[in-house]
């Protein structure tokens, strides 16, 4: 249902009948990890021009992996994390 690098990858998949009888296919709610579980690879400090993913890209190698330095920062929305100088934790890649 997912790409193996997105942050749904391995949350669990139930199925739903719905009342004229056809399956449903959905995704268990993903909960977020602590984020001090998370070991840190290294800070970055968000430029004037930055986005996180491009900091993603630049710390971990993958734009599409913006999500886990979310995590690491207990963000919920990406852009909230997007304030020039701030201090980013970068985690560690995970599985």
């Amino acid at each position: 249902m997912f790409d193996e690098r997105s942050r749904y990858a391995d949350v669990a998949e139930a199925t739903v009948t719905l009342p004229d009888g056809r399956e449903v296919a959905y995704k268990l709610r993903r909960i977020l990890p602590p984020s001090a579980s998370l070991p840190t690879l290294s800070e970055e400090r968000v430029g004037a021009a930055d986005r996180l993913d491009l900091i993603a890209a630049r710390a971990l190698g993958d734009p599409e992996q913006f999500w886990r330095i979310c995590d690491a920062n207990d963000a919920l929305d990406p852009r909230s994390l997007i304030e020039e100088g701030r201090a980013l934790r970068i985690p560690m890649p995970g599985p």
